[in-house]
């Protein structure tokens, strides 16, 4: 790899790596911070989900409790919505504020929310090229294979498209939480909104990181994919 490969690939990997990092230390601040708060309306996680799911007319999903930090969650096959210990029993801003956004989810798969149910449909393949990536990797950037490069850049080309697509799936879930935890007084003061604008918010950096990563990562291996057929 020459020195004018080492900048382009700085830049179109670096920079989307960075912009990772600050993400996810951004989300990770904004929950710490915002869990301490509580919220007037005395609600936890769990509670804001089932009566959120409850006024939607929602009655067939079950809300859960899952060990894993900030892994919250919804499950469209099994009809789960899943939470962390901190966010199914905590009554912070940061604990309605996640909840009511996976149950936005929810709402989406029953309201048959387009790009959500286009998410779905992809993932199989999605998964399947993630888990050939390492292997395409190894042999496409090391050894410049063309035919490997062009795996590569067909297996980025599927993740960038499902990170594009999860884009308004994940913003809109937003969306709907912010008007809904109002509508229904889980939080009323500026304070608890301003909280909940600012962890949904800094998750929703992450997708958008996820999605610039995956686009640098494509450009940069159809350039390699040219330059070796050159």
């Amino acid at each position: 790899m020459n020195s004018h490969s080492l900048l382009l690939y700085g830049f179109l990997i670096g920079i989307p790596l960075i912009l990772g990092l600050y993400a996810q230390m951004k989300v990770s601040g904004a929950f710490s911070r915002w869990k301490e708060v509580p919220v007037a309306s005395g609600m936890t996680g769990a509670d804001a989900a089932r009566k959120i799911l409850s006024a939607a007319g929602i009655h067939d999903v079950e809300v859960a409790s899952i060990d894993t930090m900030l892994g919250d969650h919804y499950d469209p096959s099994s009809k789960k919505l899943c939470l962390s210990p901190d966010v199914y029993d905590g009554a912070s801003v940061a604990a309605v504020g996640i909840a009511a956004h996976e149950t936005g989810h929810a709402i989406q798969d029953a309201r048959r929310y387009a790009p959500l149910h286009l998410r779905m449909a992809i993932v199989p393949i999605t998964q399947f090229a993630s888990q050939l990536l390492p292997f395409v990797i190894l042999g496409g950037f090391f050894f410049h294979f063309t035919g490997l490069i062009t795996l590569g850049a067909i297996c980025y080309l599927i993740l960038t498209i499902f990170q594009l697509i999860t884009l308004p799936v994940e913003f809109d879930a937003s969306r709907r939480a912010k008007v809904i935890l109002q509508q229904m007084g889980i939080v009323g003061t500026r304070e608890e909104t301003s909280g909940v604008n600012d962890v949904l918010d800094s998750a929703a950096l992450t997708y958008v990181a996820a999605f610039v990563a995956s686009l640098g990562n494509l450009i940069y291996l159809l350039l390699l994919r040219r330059s070796s057929e050159e």
